[in-house]
């Protein structure tokens, strides 16, 4: 009989990432998030994988510290008001897909940059811009 890791379930990783998310666009490591769960950054990374459930309590406590209702973590990050470009009419062809997620340091520092622009005009001239540069105006 052969012994396999159980995988973990899809929902978990979903829930992760989306923590993974919300303590990148608040500039928190997973060591501060731990430290104000009372839990070490390790256990922080394996919550984020998915490969440990977060409990509802531990949800709960974790939507306080990065400030987003516990409904984020469940959440179409499309209708959820994180990209308010698109809630504003913004939103191009292209946008992200419901699976998306932030997992650079640099997507983070760029998400939080551009939805402090007030401007329409320029987010739109930011999103043409870019894609210039990645090679696909």
């Amino acid at each position: 009989m052969s012994k396999t890791k159980k995988q973990p379930d899809p929902i978990d990783i979903y829930v992760g990432g989306r923590i993974r998310l919300q303590r990148n666009l608040k500039n928190m490591t997973q060591q501060q998030l731990g430290e104000q769960l009372g839990v070490t950054f390790q256990q922080i990374q394996k919550y984020e994988k998915g490969t440990n459930r977060v409990g509802a309590s531990r949800l709960q406590a974790i939507s306080e510290i990065l400030e987003a209702p516990v409904s984020f973590f469940f959440s179409n990050p499309e209708e959820d008001g994180l990209f308010t470009m698109k809630k504003e009419g913004f939103a191009e062809e292209g946008s992200p897909p419901p699976d998306w997620q932030c997992s650079s340091a640099e997507g983070a520092q760029l998400i939080r940059a551009f939805t402090r622009i007030q401007d329409p005009q320029v987010r739109r001239k930011i999103i043409a811009l870019t894609k210039v540069l990645a090679g696909g105006a």
